[in-house]
């Protein structure tokens, strides 16, 4: 069995209404797509899909998605929370095909950090997660970047990373060598509080 399970149930009662109605019995709205089959409205019990997506893997793997009994390999394409308690508000899953590629967003580690720090510099995250393109077999559970040794005025492109095999970055395959991280020297907090009492 798949290790990230989630079960649904198929909906037909649509709408704002039926979305707060069901936000009201602890569900949440949320549809499946893609594949070469229909869009299905389905109803989420809410607490399944926040114990699930405490774990940051669940973003990045290949679910099995067991809609009244019928399962389907499935990735997270979009979610919405809401926007100050932070719980899931609707989700959005893409069918999962064998042999086709599919864009998916995986978070970013950031790995010895220590040691760029140590040597007096801060560490700007400009990229917590990118969006990679490949088979559901590649699909990497993280991108890892290497921070080990990166002195102050360093940036770190997209085409710095190793990406894993069968991937591929979307941005840069768009010609958008984005900046992952930076490291900049320590801003000066002292003179921005003197400033602010002067005012």
């Amino acid at each position: 069995m798949n290790e990230f399970t989630l079960n649904a149930q198929a909906r037909t009662d649509l709408g704002k209404g039926a979305s707060r109605r069901l936000r009201h019995s602890a569900n949440i709205p949320a549809v499946v797509y893609g594949g070469n089959q229909e869009a299905q409205s389905l109803t989420i019990v809410a607490k399944e899909i926040a114990k699930l997506f405490e774990n940051e893997a669940a973003y990045s793997h290949v679910l099995e998605l067991n809609v009244d009994g019928a399962k389907q390999n499935v990735i997270v394409k979009a979610m919405q929370r809401h926007p100050s308690k932070g719980f899931i508000m609707h989700a959005d899953f893409v069918r999962v095909v064998a042999g086709q590629k599919l864009t998916a967003k995986v978070p970013v580690h950031f790995i010895n950090e220590e040691t760029t720090l140590k040597n007096g510099g801060e560490i700007s995250h400009t990229e917590t997660e990118l969006e990679v393109s490949c088979e559901a077999k590649d699909l990497p559970e993280f991108i890892e970047v290497d921070l080990n040794g990166a002195e102050i005025g360093t940036i770190i492109h997209l085409s710095d990373l190793k990406a894993p095999k069968g991937v591929e970055f979307v941005a840069l395959a768009h010609g958008d060598d984005k900046a992952v991280a930076n490291v900049h020297a320590p801003r000066i907090v002292a003179e921005e509080g003197e400033e602010g009492a002067a005012e």
